[in-house]
């Protein structure tokens, strides 16, 4: 999501400087890849580069290629086999043994609807979008319909006029039957031969943050490298202050009778309480447990949580584990306030992609699911 927003703002810049610019997007992946379907990367004019389509492997063809769609004003659609024992072709041994489809698309700023314009609107509200990119690997030579199309809860941007009206027809019946949860890439015969990506953008994780000791400070700075939205949340105001965590979109103060009614959430939020205090943590958990919301992490020892528990319980409070993790983090060995918040946010971002932390040595099959 951090990739989005950055190639937006260098898009506004671009803009702003009215340098020419194209978008490169993966949207088809056959077998191993460094990036999947969805990867991003804006090409400006002059050649420079926001976001990335694999591990630094692909860039540079595909900056000289972007910078010749900008000339012609012509999207293309471009195809990297990375199982060719010769891959030295690309200027370095990739080793991915997949085969990648990256669609690069001019853009138009006068367009309000192109294609950064569609994923600006999907990410300016809390509320999920199906977005469309329509591609051709039949025809790859010819010029690609790309990015068209996005709807987003009620409201639909874009059009799929330049579509056969049957065409159109049965994409819209599509998106309603489609699996919200995840990506999807679908192809349809005939004259055309298009595949479709429909592609789910989900808002922005939002990270309530309960406590603004030393120790959340390595937190809040890695959760800001992952592109969450960090709202701190505690009662000393000496310590909950902008100077200490700058990457904070709001910081609430106060005692937790006084914040509570001030937490804003929904699916897309997880919080975290770091606080150090048992009673301003059982208000705020109280609070909480009235959301719908999948995760709530809480640091300390089993014997904390289950005291905080025991007292909810005692004020007549059903409590459902489900969402919540305590000890918070992932079993990493971590001693260190850096280490504790990575094995915090790993495990953060296991439970939102819905996995099962393992080394991926032991997990059977590629690392990455194929998108059906």
């Amino acid at each position: 999501m951090k990739e989005l927003r950055d190639i937006i703002h260098a898009y506004e810049v671009s803009k702003s400087e009215n340098l020419a610019v194209a978008l490169a997007t993966v949207v088809k992946v056959d077998g191993s890849a460094y990036r999947r379907p969805g990867a991003r990367m804006l090409v400006t004019q002059e050649g420079n580069l926001t976001g990335a389509i694999s591990g630094g492997c692909l860039e540079g063809d595909a900056l000289r290629k972007a910078q010749a769609v900008i000339f012609q004003q012509k999207s293309m659609l471009v195809t990297y086999d990375t199982t060719d024992e010769d891959d030295q072709k690309f200027g370095v041994g990739l080793g991915c043994n997949g085969i990648i489809h990256v669609l690069i698309e001019p853009i138009e700023f006068e367009n309000p609807e192109n294609p950064i314009e569609l994923i600006k609107l999907a990410l300016s509200e809390r509320t999920p979008s199906l977005l469309l990119t329509l591609f051709s690997v039949p025809n790859s030579k010819s010029e690609q319909v790309g990015t068209i199309y996005l709807q987003k809860a009620d409201q639909s941007y874009g059009n799929l006029d330049s579509l056969e009206p049957e065409f159109k027809a049965l994409l819209l019946r599509e998106m309603e039957l489609i699996e919200p949860s995840q990506n999807r890439i679908k192809e349809y015969p005939g004259e055309a031969q298009f595949s479709v990506f429909f592609e789910l953008i989900k808002p922005v994780t939002r990270l309530l943050l309960f406590g603004a000791g030393n120790d959340t400070m390595p937190l809040a700075k890695m959760a800001d490298i992952l592109g969450f939205e960090l709202i701190l949340v505690d009662g000393r105001k000496n310590l909950a202050t902008s100077s200490r965590f700058p990457s904070a979109k709001r910081i609430i103060q106060g005692p937790a009778e006084e914040i509570i009614d001030q937490i804003e959430t929904d699916i897309y939020t997880v919080a975290l309480l770091m606080t150090h205090n048992f009673e301003y943590e059982a208000i705020v958990l109280k609070k909480l447990l009235g959301f719908m919301i999948p995760y709530i992490g809480i640091l300390g020892p089993k014997r904390k949580t289950e005291k905080l528990i025991q007292r909810l319980e005692s004020q007549g409070i059903q409590v459902s584990t489900a969402n919540i993790y305590a000890p918070v983090g992932l079993e990493i060995g971590a001693e260190t306030s850096e280490e504790i918040a990575l094995s915090i946010l790993a495990e953060i971002k296991a439970v939102l992609t819905n996995k099962n932390p393992i080394f991926l040595r032991e997990k059977p099959g590629p690392i990455h699911e194929e998108l059906l």
